[in-house]
């Protein structure tokens, strides 16, 4: 080897994949098998299946697409995901992390 040289056996200008962290999907494939359960270990397996009520299924949504705002839709708003009925918010309660309509477990 001369000067700065190095070989490499794949060659990316951008990671496009895994949040951009990625070259390909064989790379975030490679590092999932080699730690992918030290990771989930990590950050809390799953052991207990969620049980989704009426009561904690709500979810906060944001409005996209203008046409349907035009309508009167509201921009940001809470979606119950059992029985798909929506409440409107206001952008400040969409932003507060701590707002929720969930009650149950």
């Amino acid at each position: 080897m001369k000067g700065s040289k190095t070989y490499q056996t794949r060659r990316r200008s951008s990671f496009y994949y895994g949040g951009e962290n990625f070259c390909s999907l064989n790379c975030q494939n490679d590092w999932f098998n080699e730690y992918g359960d030290l990771a989930i270990d990590h950050f809390g397996r799953t052991t207990k299946a969620k049980h989704l009520t009426e009561q904690n299924a709500w979810e906060k949504r944001e409005n996209y697409y203008t046409w349907q705002r035009e309508k009167g839709e509201p921009r940001f708003y809470y979606r119950n995901g059992i029985t798909n009925e929506q409440r409107p918010l206001t952008e400040e309660q969409y932003n507060d992390k701590s707002y929720n309509l969930n009650t149950g477990e």
